[in-house]
């Protein structure tokens, strides 16, 4: 690590789209890296690059976080590795096919990668940012979050639960000097939609260019944020969203059912 260094970033997904612009980004903004992907080529491409751009360290460990024995392996280095700082869960997959003209074991393989390694990878690198004081979490989510609607239900609802258990890591980290952000980004040009059967709509005007999306998910980061949703344009709209969301959890605290209900079995 170099002495001017702001710590290590370890960045999940990250040779290519998202990942490898948020690899650049932070690297100039003075982090050493450690990348991990499938593609041991491209990563070492996308390491090359930004060394020899920054002067930046940058490591790369080629992994499958679908896979159990590659999870546990980028596991131990967060865990052992006192110098993250920074977590960036931005692996993952998407589908936009309808819920039930799915292939199950791809939907089992979603939730694997969207859910159970996010989780675990947060689990083995929180510890050590709580036991330090400091460090921070990102985790991509998606807009589909709070629109399941939109594309696969699967997909929906992994990235739900991504912007949910980023909201209760807060909760229970911000006093520990620990940061958590959640983005939901909206149609972004990746290979996301080539893998998810819909490449053309990659080219839409409606498609947002990935380094705007990652410019944009790190000015909200430095504004403090704990959601940072890129392509929503009315500034505040999400706040009251999420208000009315706490004042909906406020009022659920009743033995009784609601008045409607005990009319409507009375009838």
């Amino acid at each position: 690590m170099n002495a001017n260094s702001k710590g290590t970033a370890v960045i999940t997904g990250a040779s290519s789209g998202i990942g490898a612009i948020y690899a650049d980004r932070l690297a100039r903004r003075g982090y050493d890296l450690i990348l991990v992907a499938r593609n041991q080529e491209r990563l070492q491409e996308v390491a090359r690059k930004i060394t020899d751009e920054t002067g930046c360290s940058v490591n790369v460990v080629a992994a499958d976080l679908g896979a159990p024995q590659d999870l546990r392996r980028v596991e131990a280095i967060l865990r052992d590795n006192a110098s993250i700082t920074l977590l960036v869960n931005n692996a993952g997959f998407g589908s936009v096919t309808p819920l039930l003209g799915s292939d199950i074991d791809k939907m089992e393989a979603m939730i694997d990668l969207n859910v159970t390694a996010l989780t675990r990878l947060t689990y083995a690198a929180v510890p050590g940012f709580v036991a330090r004081g400091a460090g921070a979490v990102i985790n991509i989510s998606s807009i589909v979050a709070i629109g399941p609607e939109i594309l696969n239900g699967v997909y929906g609802g992994s990235k739900a639960y991504v912007l949910a258990f980023s909201q209760s890591l807060h909760h229970e980290l911000a006093d520990k000097g620990v940061r958590v952000q959640a983005v939901l980004p909206g149609g972004t040009a990746t290979e996301f939609w080539g893998i998810a059967g819909f490449g053309a709509y990659a080219e839409s005007p409606k498609v947002m260019a990935a380094t705007d999306m990652v410019d944009a998910a790190l000015a909200g980061f430095d504004l403090g944020e704990l959601v940072t949703i890129p392509p929503l344009q009315q500034d505040g709209r999400w706040e009251a969203h999420d208000a009315e969301r706490r004042a909906i959890a406020a009022d659920l605290a009743h033995a009784q059912p609601a008045p409607r209900y005990r009319a409507a079995a009375l009838a």
